[in-house]
């Protein structure tokens, strides 16, 4: 519908010059179509400052209950091995043979287990000279002799030298053996245990034996016939005992081996046992 005033909006410059200069003020509202359209701009959906959503935040972790400790894990014992105990009585009335094969199948004491050979001595019986050293080695062991190698050759010279020999009979016969029978593993340290079922044997094989004198060299050799753990220094140049035997100490094979000063001394020794008959 159209208003009264609608047409001021339609004079033009001159007409509105007229009504002015005759005193006229003409003067007419905004049209509704030019009002609504600010009104509208306004209320646009773009014009209108929409509210920012906060950021939606990612849902907490839920909490991990730390793992449950472990528990201890048992220390379980190692089963204990029965061994049987070496027969004292029994071995006493064994003779040479009967004792080889008692030695040869013991298991007395856990050095059985690393062995090939369990090996009673070398040597005809009975014998003046009873030669007693430290324990089997690799070669010993793989062979199921004493004395082998270098070690063996050394030995067979000595004896030779005072008028003995392991591989003879009668007057010049020396029989050899060790205080263990078996050979330790490498690490196994023979304990005293070990060392004393042996002494049962090396007990048992002097009186087969026979010898006017016996020979220990070795520091485990002293241990089982002696019964002494002091050094051999402190030990060599005396006259022991053992079942009434005279008994001398002298150095390893091993020693004389690698520190060839010592053969005099061990040369010394073997005079002294020479002595004895």
């Amino acid at each position: 519908m159209e208003r009264a005033t609608d047409f001021v909006h339609q004079l033009d410059a001159r007409q509105r010059a007229m009504l002015k200069a005759m005193g006229i003020t003409v003067w007419a509202p905004t049209p509704e179509k030019a009002l609504a359209t600010p009104a509208a701009e306004s209320t646009s959906p773009a014009a209108v400052p929409q509210a920012v959503a906060p950021a939606a935040r990612p849902p907490r972790a839920a909490a991990v209950a730390p793992p449950a400790p472990l528990a201890p894990t048992p220390v379980v014992a190692p089963p204990v091995v029965q061994r049987p105990a070496i027969d004292a009585t029994a071995l006493a009335g064994m003779d040479a043979d009967a004792l080889a094969k008692t030695i040869a199948a013991c298991q007395a004491c856990a050095l059985c287990e690393g062995r090939r050979h369990a090996v009673a001595g070398g040597g005809h019986l009975p014998a003046d000279w009873m030669v007693v050293g430290d324990a089997l080695g690799d070669a010993e062991d793989e062979q199921g002799q004493v004395f082998v190698g270098d070690e063996g050759l050394l030995l067979d010279n000595m004896l030779r030298a005072v008028g003995r020999s392991r591989h003879e009979a009668g007057p010049s016969a020396a029989y050899v053996t060790t205080a263990l029978k078996c050979r330790p593993l490498i690490g196994q340290k023979p304990t005293d245990a070990d060392i004393a079922q042996c002494a049962n044997y090396l007990k048992r094989q002097v009186a087969l034996v026979q010898p006017r004198v016996i020979v220990l060299m070795a520091s485990l050799a002293t241990q089982a016939v002696l019964g002494s753990t002091e050094p051999l220094g402190r030990l060599r140049g005396q006259v022991h005992r053992f079942e009434g035997v005279p008994v001398i100490v002298t150095y390893p094979l091993r020693n004389l081996l690698n520190m060839p000063q010592n053969k005099a001394k061990a040369w010394d020794d073997l005079c002294l046992a020479l002595s004895q008959f």
